[in-house]
C-alpha cells in the first residue's frame, strides 16, 4: 500500500463534507443570505444550461464555472481570501492549457506518431487480442442501445465532471486537503503532458480509420459510440456539445489515458477517509468500469489506462514522501506556501459553529 500522510484524516475528523459545508456556509450574516441566494442561482443556471447546451466540456467553460461559483461563495469574505482564489484560479487554467498545448508542441516538435506500437502491446497482453474489437464484436449493436452503452457513456462523461466537482468542494471545505489533491493531479497531469509530447499515439478510433483526416488501418472498423447512451436518455444536446467541442482538442493526447488515471486518483484519494470495505469496493468499481467503457467506447487501449494508473501510483508515492517529511519536520511545505495555507476560506465572524478540522 502507498505510504499516507496522518493529513489524509484531516476531512474524517471534520465531518462529512456536507456537514462541513453546511456549518461553513450557514446564512447567519446578510453577506450568508447572499452567497445562499446566489449558489441557488448558479445551480438553476447551471442545470438549465446542461439540459439546454449539454455538458460543459471545453476548458475556458469549465473554469469560468468554476471561477463564477468560488466568487458567489466569496462574497463578503477578507481580502487575503479573495488573493488566494484568484492565484488558484490562476493556476488552475494554466495546469489545463498545458495539456491543450501538447498538440502544438508535439507538431512543432516533429515527435512521430504512434499507431501501431500502441496497439501491439495491447495484443502482447491480450495473447494476439485485440481487446476494443473483440469488445465491439461481441457487446456493440448498431441498431440495438443496451443497459451497459448507457453505464459506458455515463462512466465517460463522468470525468468532464466529478474531478472538477471534487476540486471546488475541497476548496470550499478544507483546504489542506485541496492543496494535497491539486498536488497530486497536477502532477499527474504534468507527467501525462510529457508523454503526449513526446510520444503522441492514435486511439484505436483513430487507428481503425476513423479519422477523416489520416486514414490508419491498423486495427478493423470501430465504432465512436461515447454518446449513444444519452441519446438513448434523450440528452441529446449533451452528446451535440461533446461532439463539436471533442474536434479541437488534442486528438493523439492518449498515452496515458487521463480519463483512466483520474478515476483511480480521486478514488485512492478519498480511500483512506472511508471504514466500510463495502463502499471501498464499491469505490474501486469506478477505476475499472471507466477502463473497461473506455476500451470498448474505442477511446482508449487498455495499456493507456495501465499507463495512467501508474503515473498515479507514482505521483501518490513521490507526494506522501514529500509530505511525511514535512510533517517530521514541523512545516507545512515550502516557506512560500504558508499564506496559501492559512487563507482557508472563512466562516461567517458571527456563525455559532465553526468548522472543525485544520
Amino acid at each position: 500500500m502507498l505510504p499516507v500522510s496522518p493529513t489524509d484524516m484531516d476531512l474524517a475528523r471534520s465531518g462529512s463534507i456536507f456537514s462541513v459545508l453546511g456549518r461553513r456556509y450557514k446564512p447567519v450574516t446578510a453577506w450568508g443570505w447572499l452567497r445562499r441566494a446566489g449558489l441557488a442561482l448558479y445551480l438553476a443556471a447551471y442545470v438549465a444550461v446542461f439540459f439546454t447546451y449539454g455538458i460543459i466540456v471545453d476548458r475556458i467553460s469549465v473554469t469560468l464555472s468554476v471561477a463564477i461559483l468560488l466568487v458567489v461563495v466569496h462574497l463578503g469574505r477578507p481580502w487575503r481570501a479573495w488573493v488566494v482564489l484568484a492565484v488558484d484560479l490562476v493556476l488552475y487554467s494554466a495546469m489545463w492549457v498545458a495539456y491543450d498545448e501538447t498538440r502544438g508542441i508535439a507538431d512543432r516538435f516533429g515527435t512521430p506518431l504512434q499507431v501501431e506500437s500502441v496497439r501491439n502491446l495491447d495484443r502482447a497482453l491480450f495473447f494476439g487480442t485485440d481487446p476494443n474489437v473483440w469488445l465491439q464484436q461481441n457487446f456493440y449493436f448498431e441498431d440495438h442501445v443496451r443497459w451497459y452503452d448507457v453505464v459506458a457513456s455515463v462512466v465517460y462523461f463522468s470525468h468532464f465532471v466529478v474531478p472538477v466537482a471534487v476540486i471546488a468542494v475541497l476548496w470550499l471545505t478544507n483546504r489542506r486537503q485541496w492543496v494535497r489533491f491539486m498536488r497530486r493531479i497536477s502532477t499527474v497531469l504534468g507527467m501525462a503532458c510529457i508523454g503526449y509530447v513526446l510520444a503522441p499515439a492514435a486511439p484505436p478510433w483513430m487507428a481503425a480509420g476513423g479519422d477523416p483526416q489520416r486514414r490508419f488501418q491498423a486495427l478493423p472498423p470501430l465504432a465512436r459510440p461515447a454518446g449513444r447512451g444519452w441519446r438513448y436518455l434523450g440528452l441529446d444536446s449533451l452528446v451535440h456539445a461533446w461532439e463539436t467541442g471533442r474536434d479541437w482538442v488534442n486528438k493523439t493526447a492518449a498515452m496515458p489515458s487521463l480519463h483512466g488515471a483520474v478515476a483511480l486518483l480521486v478514488v485512492v484519494f478519498f480511500f483512506p477517509q472511508i471504514r466500510r470495505w463495502a463502499v471501498r469496493g464499491l469505490l474501486l468499481l469506478y477505476p475499472l468500469v471507466m477502463c473497461i467503457s473506455l476500451v470498448y467506447l474505442a477511446e482508449h487501449y487498455v495499456i493507456d489506462v495501465l499507463a495512467g494508473w501508474a503515473i498515479v501510483g507514482l505521483s501518490f508515492l513521490m507526494w506522501s514522501r514529500i509530505e511525511q517529511r514535512w510533517l517530521s519536520e514541523g512545516t507545512n511545505g515550502p516557506p512560500w506556501r504558508l499564506f496559501w495555507n492559512r487563507a482557508r476560506p472563512a466562516v461567517d465572524p458571527v456563525s455559532p459553529s465553526p468548522p472543525a478540522g485544520p
